[in-house]
């Protein structure tokens, strides 16, 4: 073991498997509504459902049915036993609580800061608002911005792979000491979904890649313009060659969180990022402002589609602009 590293430890679920501590295998639910975060039309009434005539907005959590689910109840389940002993649970940071607030009649919209000790934090809190909410069949989308690999300015990358530094499909998170590796897959049928669904914006490229994720912007994506750096330009690019080479088409700072925090509760989940420069030309992003503006549109437009295909409503045209309102 290395010197000075704690203890590594793999978790993971297997089919058939099951923790004695960790099994939450509820009795069968009673029947609810599905959840849906747009409201049904005036003059509606009470618990009707709504017919929304535009795509969701709610571009995080996409509240789509499927034929299929984890468990047979579709609902989204929580592998921590204690939470049924909380006389309460307060979502601190979503500023809602179990008894303040009726989540299965309500949604809100969540905003998150930048890297992967704000999107844990997020998720944790998201992923507990859709348990205590009855969510079922859920499927979360992250969208955002990267940097490419090989691939021109402004191209969507949909992950099939979320990898991290050393190009391993792994999320390694400190539980107590311990390092506890988690795996990063994602879903290969939404990855599918999304990019046939790209045929409906035909106007910016698309792709599917492995997506690089790391714990800092500077250093450890390879830049040479941080407060600190410690190696030749020359060395920058051969590191970013050998992850081009391994696959990797983008980088962020999210994805493997996303993926691995998804993955052990249960929910499809996808990445879909804009790339806004080709770091294999340069650190600096230079693009205007305008351009900038319409890049980070594409992910949105792509998602779109993706809503409007699940609620049959692929007549709409996906190459339609959003407005500037």
């Amino acid at each position: 073991m290395e010197r000075g590293r704690p203890p590594v430890r793999q978790q993971g679920l297997t089919e058939g498997s099951c923790h004695p501590e960790l099994c939450l295998s509820p009795a069968p639910a009673p029947a609810v509504p599905p959840f849906c975060p747009v409201p049904p039309a005036p003059g509606a009434a009470p618990g009707a459902a709504c017919a929304p005539a535009v795509p969701c907005r709610c571009l995080l959590a996409l509240l789509t049915p499927f034929t299929s689910s984890p468990r047979s109840s579709g609902l989204v389940h929580i592998k921590n036993p204690h939470l049924e002993t909380m006389d309460e649970d307060v979502l601190y940071h979503l500023d809602l609580g179990t008894k303040t607030h009726n989540l299965p009649a309500m949604f809100g919209d969540i905003k998150h800061g930048m890297g992967i000790p704000s999107v844990s934090i997020m998720l944790h809190e998201l992923i507990k608002l859709l348990h205590h909410a009855k969510c079922r069949d859920v499927t979360i989308i992250r969208i955002g911005t990267s940097g490419g690999l090989g691939v021109e300015a402004g191209s969507v990358v949909i992950t099939d792979r979320a990898v991290d530094a050393c190009f391993q499909p792994r999320f390694e998170q400190v539980v107590l000491g311990d390092v506890v590796v988690r795996g990063t897959d994602l879903d290969g049928g939404l990855v599918e979904e999304l990019l046939a669904c790209s045929k409906a914006v035909p106007d910016f490229p698309t792709l599917v890649g492995h997506t690089m994720c790391t714990y800092d912007f500077y250093e450890g994506q390879g830049r040479l313009d941080g407060a600190l750096c410690s190696f030749s330009n020359e060395k920058k690019l051969e590191y970013l060659k050998r992850a081009h080479d391994a696959g990797v088409r983008n980088i962020e700072m999210e994805s493997t969180a996303f993926a691995a925090l998804c993955g052990l509760c249960g929910l499809r989940a996808a990445v879909v990022c804009v790339t806004l420069l080709d770091r294999l030309e340069g650190d600096q992003i230079r693009a205007s402002h305008e351009v900038l503006h319409e890049y980070q549109q594409r992910p949105q437009r792509l998602v779109a589609a993706f809503i409007r295909r699940r609620l049959g409503l692929c007549a709409a045209t996906g190459n339609t602009q959003p407005s500037s309102d």
